[in-house]
């Protein structure tokens, strides 16, 4: 399948003939990107699968109004960023053992099955895991994804300077947990 512009996708969704195979196209060319950004959120397969579902069923309700003022893309992934920071919270809210984010997170990779990383990338999302979950968030869109800030703050809707001081302050925590890691 090819590519389609967001013109095009949004021309085809419209059209009640050529919806559902917009609507196909839109979870081939994007469904594998948001896929692993709301991955990196919930960590656990499982979850990321149930997430992105839902992100692609608040993207089908919502698409016939979307006004085109961002991109297809970034609207996507806004949706895909609140699913999953929604998920965790009420994720946390089930659990009946008081657990932050980090804890919770840490032992779902632990268990992960899907998880094939070596011990360092262990203690890499270790201690990506630790970081308050803007930062977290924030650190992955650009150190895993290498998003430009403009494009970031188009999804988060924040200020690309508060991005780039969110990217330092994660930076600066994750080396300070390797140094203080014995590994």
């Amino acid at each position: 399948m090819s590519d389609y512009s967001d013109e095009q996708l949004l021309k085809m969704f419209r059209n009640e003939s050529s919806r559902h195979k917009a609507f196909g196209c839109i979870v081939e060319q994007y469904g594998r990107r948001l896929y692993w950004h709301i991955r990196k959120i919930v960590i656990v397969h499982e979850d990321a699968d149930d997430v992105l579902q839902n992100t692609f069923e608040k993207a089908w309700k919502g698409l016939s109004d979307f006004r085109q003022e961002a991109q297809l893309f970034t609207w996507l992934y806004r949706i895909a960023t609140n699913e999953a920071v929604s998920f965790l919270q009420q994720k946390r809210n089930r659990s009946t053992i008081p657990l932050d984010d980090a804890e919770m997170l840490s032992a779902s990779l632990q268990n992960d099955s899907y998880f094939s990383g070596d011990q360092i990338q262990m203690h890499l999302q270790k201690a990506i895991l630790k970081l308050p979950e803007k930062q977290r968030i924030v650190f992955n869109m650009k150190y895993f994804e290498e998003m430009p800030y403009q494009k970031m703050s188009a999804i988060l809707d924040t200020s690309v300077g508060a991005l780039k001081a969110s990217y330092h302050h994660a930076v600066m925590k994750i080396k300070a947990y390797f140094e203080n890691a014995s590994i």
